[in-house]
């Protein structure tokens, strides 16, 4: 009888591989909706997975500027995290934005607990904050959450400063400068958006320190936008848990977030945010169908993909 296996076993193995892939998130809430764990979860379903949120703190901002930001306890934080990780199977973590280095560590010792997980690590502008707040922040970051990150994300001016604040070359460094100085601290791969290029271009660069993987250029926007950068990292990590290629999911996580920033929106007073639900919009054709036929109260139909 011992070889016989258990078909409850085998409908439970079976079900676990229809899930979507599941993305455990360290991540800000934001009341604006412009970043934070509000723009992971639609980016991330958006995408195909599954978000499993873990609130590390919460912003105080609107649409043009944040204000403050309030921490969680690092023990509420890691409390979050454990009893989450010891239910479902996780394929990848996002950290985003966790508010202080004590919840720094903590985002550390649940990658260290789980290193067969991938960890993709987003380092948003912290220009907001106190200077001796960014200073610790950035510290703690380098030292405890670079050597378990598996993609770095950020934009090319946040990195260089970070990375390379004593950078003395008369031309900016390039992705790969940048990539090295975060392989020195153990990062493989760093994927550096807004690389500004002539004739109102934006190059975005997927890098290891040896040698370039990915790079898509974009026309400038004429609009300023605020979670520009949550949205990338959000759709990469879904897209890297679902099993794409590291190159083939920058350059698609790419294409999203410049679709998303297209169709953008500005429901405020400030900044114009990403539009991450653009392909559930209607299609043109079927707006007007639906004018047309005012009896008809359904939804107009449209495809549901990402």
């Amino acid at each position: 009888m011992s070889d016989l296996t258990d078909p409850a076993s085998d409908e439970v193995s079976s079900e676990n591989e229809a899930n979507p892939p599941c993305v455990l998130v360290f991540n800000a809430s934001d009341p604006s909706g412009a970043g934070g764990l509000a723009c992971d979860a639609v980016a991330i379903a958006s995408v195909g997975a599954h978000m499993l949120p873990v609130v590390t703190g919460a912003y105080v901002r609107d649409t043009a500027e944040i204000f403050d930001h309030f921490p969680f306890d690092e023990e509420a934080v890691a409390e979050q995290a454990r009893t989450i990780l010891e239910d479902v199977e996780v394929q990848l973590i996002k950290v985003g934005f966790v508010g202080s280095p004590e919840n720094l560590s903590t985002v550390a010792e649940t990658a260290t607990d789980y290193p067969e997980i991938p960890v993709v690590a987003y380092m948003p502008n912290l220009s907001w904050w106190e200077d001796a707040q960014i200073e610790a922040y950035l510290d703690a970051f380098r030292e405890l959450v670079l050597p378990q990150t598996t993609v770095l994300v950020g934009n090319h001016s946040t990195l260089w400063r970070w990375l390379l604040p004593d950078w003395a070359g008369e031309r900016p460094p390039s992705a790969r400068d940048i990539a090295r100085a975060a392989g020195e601290v153990g990062v493989p791969y760093t994927l550096v958006t807004g690389m500004v290029l002539p004739d109102q271009y934006f190059d975005n660069v997927l890098a290891s320190p040896q040698s370039v993987l990915a790079s898509e250029k974009y026309e400038r926007l004429d609009a300023v936008f605020a979670g520009a950068g949550d949205t990338l990292s959000g759709a990469l990590a879904a897209l890297l848990a679902s099993g794409t290629d590291l190159a083939a999911a920058a350059t698609e996580a790419l294409s999203y977030m410049d679709r998303c920033l297209d169709a953008g929106f500005r429901p405020g007073m400030g900044h114009v945010l990403p539009d991450r639900l653009f392909w559930a919009q209607p299609e043109e054709d079927a707006e007007n169908e639906a004018s047309a036929s005012p009896a008809d109260f359904a939804l107009p139909p449209h495809d549901t993909r990402h």
